[in-house]
């Protein structure tokens, strides 16, 4: 069994530290010592919930691109992100768990450069998104987790569907259990997301003469679980996922009313599929209709205690296997096991120029002589290995990095072509007006940004490149569709700007990015001793 396990949050929202503390007190209750962290809107409630947490940097998409702007992203949440995963990295190499649970995708990032094992949750599958940048972020990060992780959680309240990952474990929704001493029961507990307003909902229901909890009112303290006032109610009203999962534990009948885009995807979803217990509503109006009619109440049990128990089955399964593989050591009587390894080298020491003499008389020390010699790799094999590592690096990194370069240059591309943005483009760069202009700028250090982080992770030169092309290709393919003064430059058009533009920011990039992966402390070659 572990002794000790981190757990880290996403920092967008509460929800996401709740599910994650739900998690964390399921492991305690089992033993494990558990180790938190996240930041961001959730803290209130870790600390609540008696946790110290570390805090690394907060990443904000959701704010910056739904409620801003594509270069929003690329100047504030991008940077943003390479500087939590970094936080991460060293908490977690200074921390030393056993393991790491997470619904935070920087988290997984930093778990892949240590040996820490990986388990991950997770319920924001791609094919719940229609808004196509929305959706290729999904992806990348979903097949990223789903490479690194030992197991790959999704915690899912409708039935099995095209959308699950092919190689996810479902498990039931997961929420945070919560002190069961006695409250005062509303008719409806009201709990807005970080994104969403419902006071206008809250304020006519108490006008029809319900007894409403809003937890977004001015008067409502917060309390280290929601579950316990979700439970005693006769329904509940909600915005976030985290909360339709609390509704479906505590069998509560619950309204979805959506704000954002992935909580709209969640609503089709579950309209979808008619999932018992709940209903989406399209505004307040809808909302009152639908608590003077309530759906039949859920029924699911706790996924919280499913994850607890397989991180700590799975971990106690590789100590049992690290204790049988020790066992049938052989080993040498009167020996250590390092004394067992050195006899070869010392009685060969010591047979002095008998060795050599042996070696061509075809004696046992034959293969002793030659194994060392095949010790020294050749200079032309340091020289391939280490060309090898420049130019490519992580094979895992520099396929996700390739792999990412392909997805942003269809996205740019699209959007390219959608907004007709192909012009303003044009003019902005210094080769077509001869000056910088602010776009300029902003493409630059969002294009060094992607092959710096893409270099950190241990991706060679030509994934890094690649990575930083990507954006470049899709503008640049959007040529074929203007109207071009030289239609036969149009062939070599996109080669050339990418070679100019991503391979020159790419090149940059990956050395700003290599130096920082320098900088870092490296991992550990063997797990501490607990």
């Amino acid at each position: 069994m572990p002794s000790t396990v981190a757990v880290a949050h996403y920092p967008e929202g509460a929800g996401h530290a709740t599910r994650m503390l739900a998690i964390a007190n399921a492991l305690e209750a089992r033993g494990v010592d558990v180790r938190m962290a996240g930041g961001g809107a959730g803290s209130e409630f870790v600390s609540l919930n008696g946790y110290d947490a570390f805090e690394p940097r907060t990443v904000d998409y959701v704010d910056t691109y739904q409620g801003g702007s594509l270069g929003k992203v690329l100047t504030q949440s991008v940077p943003a992100s390479a500087g939590r995963t970094k936080d991460y990295l060293g908490w977690l190499r200074e921390t030393e768990p056993d393991a790491l649970v997470t619904d935070d995708m920087f988290a997984a990032m930093a778990a892949s450069r240590t040996d820490v094992p990986l388990y991950t949750l997770k319920h924001d599958v791609p094919g719940l998104y229609r808004d196509p940048i929305e959706r290729s972020g999904a992806r990348f990060h979903t097949k990223f987790q789903l490479a690194t992780s030992r197991e790959f959680f999704y915690p899912a309240i409708w039935p099995r569907s095209e959308i699950d990952p092919a190689a996810a474990t479902r498990v039931p929704p997961v929420a945070l259990e919560g002190d069961v001493a006695a409250i005062d029961a509303a008719d409806v507990v009201v709990v807005p997301s970080y994104f969403s307003d419902l006071d206008r909902v809250a304020d006519h229901l108490r006008d029809r003469g319900y007894d409403v909890v809003n937890v977004a009112d001015d008067d409502w303290d917060p309390v280290p679980s929601l579950l316990p006032y979700i439970r005693g109610a006769d329904a509940v009203v909600c915005s976030g996922y985290s909360t339709i999962m609390d509704a479906a534990v505590a069998g509560t009948p619950c309204i979805v009313d959506p704000a954002t885009d992935e909580q709209e995807a969640v609503a089709d979803w579950i309209d979808r599929f008619d999932t018992a217990g709940f209903t989406v509503a399209d505004g307040p109006l809808d909302v009152l209709d639908a608590v003077e009619s309530p759906p039949a109440s859920p029924d699911f049990e706790n996924g919280a205690d499913t994850v607890a128990e397989r991180v700590i089955d799975d971990l106690g399964e590789d100590a049992a296997g690290a204790a049988t593989r020790e066992s049938e050591r052989p080993t040498v009587a009167g020996s250590t096991p390092s004394s067992v390894g050195a006899a070869p080298s010392a009685a060969a020491s010591s047979s002095g120029g008998s060795a050599a003499t042996s070696a061509d008389g075809g004696s046992p020390a034959t293969a002793s002589t030659r194994g060392v010699a095949s010790d020294s790799p050749s200079t032309t094999r340091e020289f391939a290995s280490a060309a090898a590592s420049r130019l490519v690096g992580s094979a895992r990194s520099a396929a996700t990095s390739t792999a990412a370069g392909s997805v942003l240059a269809g996205v740019v591309g699209h959007q390219v072509a959608v907004h007709g943005l192909y012009w303003p483009i044009q003019r902005s760069l210094p080769t077509y007006s001869g000056g910088v202009s602010e776009l300029f700028l902003l493409a630059t250090v969002a294009l060094v940004a992607l092959a710096a982080l893409s270099a950190a992770f241990d991706a060679g030169v030509v994934p890094s490149v690649l990575l930083a092309s990507g954006p470049v290709v899709g503008w640049a393919a959007n040529h074929w569709l203007t109207a071009m003064p030289v239609p036969h430059y149009s062939i070599a058009f996109l080669f050339e700007m990418a070679l100019l533009y991503g391979g020159v920011f790419g090149v940059i990039g990956y050395l700003l990015g290599s130096r920082l992966r320098r900088v870092t402390p490296t991992r550990r070659s063997t797990p501490a001793a607990k």
